[in-house]
């Protein structure tokens, strides 16, 4: 099973180390935006774009990577003071019982208007923007899978360790 856990996380893993570069991208690209328009009275609504893709991309294929590395914002009532067995089947439930769940939903109702989009190949967001706004619907179904890839690989983790404890 660890294999498998192991393959799971080298999908988030490999996304992550690709994907966390974007920040650094979009940084420079919106600090040249703004020395555009204030120092040189220049505006394209394309390199405005090219912002919000790469954020949309961030954010949305990096959140699997971020579930892997265990840095989502957790509400940490109870949590901490469990033992490690305590953690485990909380994580599990949580896995179980909202995350994959919620992926498969947003996946199973955002999938006709990602289709769609991809059907007629839709256009720019603003008049004169980049003429791939199907590709950034893309990032749903692409942020659903990574987070499901992520969330098998912590329940699996997490079956291990409600094991480990139950054989010692």
């Amino acid at each position: 099973m660890q294999l498998w856990i192991s393959r799971l996380e080298a999908v988030n893993a490999a996304v992550g180390g690709v994907v966390r570069w974007l920040a650094l991208t979009m940084v420079l690209l919106q600090f040249a935006v703004v020395v555009l328009r204030y120092v040189f009275g220049i505006s394209y609504i394309f390199l405005n774009e090219s912002v919000l893709y790469m954020h949309a991309t961030l954010f949305m294929l990096g959140a699997g990577y971020t579930l892997l590395a265990d840095a989502h914002v957790r509400v940490d009532i109870f949590y901490s003071g469990l033992p490690a067995r305590g953690r485990a089947a909380v994580d599990l439930a949580g896995a179980l019982g909202f995350l994959l769940p919620s992926m498969l939903m947003v996946a199973w109702f955002t999938w006709p208007s990602v289709r769609n989009a991809w059907n007629v190949l839709e256009g720019p967001i603003s008049v004169g923007g980049i003429p791939a706004s199907f590709l950034l619907k893309s990032l749903i179904p692409a942020f659903c899978a990574l987070l499901i890839i992520q969330g098998l690989a912590g329940a699996l983790g997490d079956l291990l360790r409600l094991r480990a404890k139950r054989a010692a």
